[in-house]
């Protein structure tokens, strides 16, 4: 059950989440927060103090880093991402250690309404007797995708104090604002510059996530006719009551977030925002396949049309805009790099699984523009809100995977 990297995996992602570095989708600046830079400037210094080389923090936000090679080999990648997502709270992070899991509830300091059991996160049930990391119950953790951070850089400290450990020069990237698709800079593939890579950006033990939804996003503008209510009778347009209608309008069953599961993609009202004289309504469209993805963008533009017709003094219009694809059209072109996860997995004595995940990885874009990034997990569950957890030993594994795989990249051009 204990691993090696326990202790130093628990000191670093308590350390990591409590540094804020929530993403801005509403910011035009890159990174879209500033906040998220602390931490990036913290891992560069500890890059440079464990002895990496080429330690970059890169106009666009990106730190970048070298472990120098022992042996001839492919150049591999490893990445995750500093920012956390902006669904919840995650300003004044406070991380707890929970020693030695007992299995029963789990309850949260500063909010005790809330409750965590077996029950509400099943994988708890596995975890009896590990060491687990909450927040402390007003803030997500910010394990997505801090645990990958810890992860990749508990695996660079061991290669670099132990060159005794066959590998390839593997190149690191901390990524910002993933959460809000912006991760992947169209100069980080040339900067990254290796064959293959790999995102520790996953959830339970074992997964090797080849295959992704396909996403864009949907910005709808609603713009009314604004004018004193005391004489509103006839002229009066309120841009609220037709994004409301625009929402329900909208298919419900099996077409958003809460309906769907499986292989089933959805229509998902993000956030709205605005008054009576105009409303800002953000949508995520996600299906597994193109076909799919365009049908959900035609969907989302016909129900804007139909309430437009029904109230001709309004400008509505709906921008739809690409954020990543499917990494599996690319992928399973050549499948080397996940059957060499998949390799790196059986190593660590787990059983690996490849599921379509329902998200989307910084590996979605860097596979699109011709970087093969498959995905690992990382232990991270309940994540994007206040009864985020993980497992510091399943971290460990993820850190051993990522440790066998540096091997195997070697072993496989023997």
């Amino acid at each position: 059950m204990r691993t090696l990297f326990d202790a130093e995996l628990e000191d670093r992602l308590t350390r990591y989440a409590a540094i804020d570095t929530q993403s801005d989708e509403n910011s035009g600046s890159q990174p879209s927060t500033a906040c998220q830079l602390d931490l990036s400037n913290m891992l560069s210094d500890e890059l440079k103090a464990m002895g990496a080389s080429d330690v970059t923090l890169t106009d666009y936000g990106v730190v970048l880093a070298t472990i120098p090679a022992t042996v001839d080999g492919p150049v591999m990648g490893l990445c995750a991402h500093v920012d956390t997502a902006p669904q919840f709270n995650a300003t004044g992070v406070k991380p707890r250690v929970i020693k030695g899991y007992n299995g029963g509830d789990i309850t949260f300091p500063d909010a005790p309404e809330r409750r965590l059991g077996p029950d509400i996160s099943p994988h708890l049930a596995e975890c009896v007797g590990h060491d687990l990391i909450t927040a402390s119950g007003t803030t997500l953790l910010g394990g997505d995708d801090k645990a990958g951070v810890a992860i990749i850089m508990t695996a660079a400290r061991h290669l670099l104090a132990h060159p005794e450990i066959p590998h390839g020069e593997i190149r690191i990237a901390f990524t910002p604002d993933e959460e809000i698709g912006r991760g992947v800079d169209p100069r980080l593939p040339d900067d990254m510059a290796c064959d293959f890579a790999y995102t520790f950006d996953g959830s339970k033990p074992g997964e090797v996530e080849h295959e992704t939804f396909s996403a864009d996003r949907g910005i709808v503008t609603v713009k009314g006719v604004s004018i004193h209510p005391g004489w509103a009778k006839g002229k009066l347009v309120n841009a609220m009551h037709l994004a409301a209608r625009i929402i329900d309008t909208l298919p419900q069953k099996n077409m958003t977030p809460e309906t769907t599961s499986g292989t089933q993609g959805f229509i998902h009202a993000t956030d709205i925002s605005g008054g009576a004289a105009e409303v800002r309504i953000g949508f995520i469209l996600r299906d597994f396949e193109r076909e799919g993805l365009a049908k959900k963008g035609e969907i989302l533009r016909a129900v804007c049309e139909l309430v437009a017709l029904s109230e001709p003094r309004a400008q509505i219009t709906c921008e739809i805009t690409p954020q990543y694809r499917n990494m599996r059209y690319w992928l399973e072109k050549d499948m080397t790099p996940v059957k060499l996860a998949h390799a790196a997995v059986r190593d660590v004595g787990l059983k690996p699984v490849s599921i379509p995940i329902r998200g989307g990885t910084d590996g979605s874009r860097l596979t699109e523009m011709g970087l093969p990034c498959p995905n690992i997990f990382t232990g991270m569950q309940e994540i994007h809100g206040p009864l985020e957890w993980i497992s510091v030993q399943d971290m460990g594994k993820a850190t051993e995977v990522a440790l066998r795989l540096a091997q195997r990249a070697v072993a496989a051009v023997e």
